[in-house]
């Protein structure tokens, strides 16, 4: 099957935060949807289609609140699917606030659309198959 090729192509790496040289700790996604593959794809994709409306609220935020709010929605979806690149840097994101916030906003968005990108395209490349 197309689909079942796809995940074996991708291999599974070692679980954990810091060990996955992917994009997405597959392991780490296998064991919270308990191995069912169905619901690895629905929840892969529910997290590329939904990345691009967290990177604009966090884009869109105006106040430290907000930035706060976003930042943190993006790194708790990013742990869920084992995305640690990019809840790390929601992770640094969500600790600025005031006067480092407003000198390092645009850094901090790049980092993260920079990861989310690559997750994007890892998640492609899982369900390109499918």
């Amino acid at each position: 099957m197309a689909s079942e090729m796809a995940w074996a192509e991708a291999g599974r790496p070692v679980a954990g935060p810091k060990s996955s040289s992917h994009p997405i700790d597959l392991v780490h996604l296998s064991r919270y949807t308990l191995g069912e593959r169905a619901l690895e794809r629905e929840v892969l994709e529910l997290f590329s289609r939904q990345s691009f409306v967290y990177l604009e609220q966090l884009k869109q935020s105006r106040t430290d609140l907000d930035w706060k709010n976003a930042a943190h929605t993006i790194k708790g979806s990013a742990r869920a699917v084992g995305a640690w690149q990019v809840a790390e840097a929601a992770q640094r994101a969500e600790g600025l606030a005031g006067e480092i916030l407003a000198r390092s906003r645009g850094t901090q968005v790049e980092e993260i659309d920079k990861s989310l990108c690559e997750a994007r395209a890892y998640i492609g490349s899982l369900l390109k198959d499918v």
